[in-house]
């Protein structure tokens, strides 16, 4: 299974980013997909996540009000809308499958990881 993050880039704070996860010769929809950030210097961190039919979505609390999560089942893709970025969102960003259908936040139930896509923010 190959995942391929895309979307990030360099923006101002107060800015938006919409980065997008998509799998080669698989399909997402039946499976919990998470997105996680590094930053560096910094352990990887749960950001967000959804269940295979979009019904439960997890935020971490630095990131509630501001991003979105949600899946596309046309283009088979998950996203993370991400709005009002601030410098402390500056990392590498990966989405994982978990291989199951019910969301989990924990790292240790993601089976399979992009390479991740940088976001950095700028004061």
């Amino acid at each position: 299974v190959q995942l391929a993050e895309s979307g990030g880039g360099l923006v101002q704070a107060g800015g938006s980013l919409r980065l997008s996860c998509a799998a080669s010769e698989f399909t997402l929809d039946a499976y919990a997909i998470g997105w996680f950030r590094q930053a560096p210097g910094k352990e990887r961190e749960f950001v967000a996540g959804i269940s295979w039919n979009g019904g439960d979505k997890s935020y971490a609390d630095s990131v509630k009000d501001r991003f979105t999560i949600s899946r596309d089942r046309l283009q088979h893709t998950v996203s993370l809308q991400m709005n009002n970025l601030k410098p402390e969102d500056t990392a590498v960003y990966y989405c994982a499958i978990a291989l199951r259908a019910s969301l989990t936040t924990a790292k240790t139930g993601y089976r399979y990881w992009g390479q991740g896509t940088q976001v950095t923010v700028s004061a």
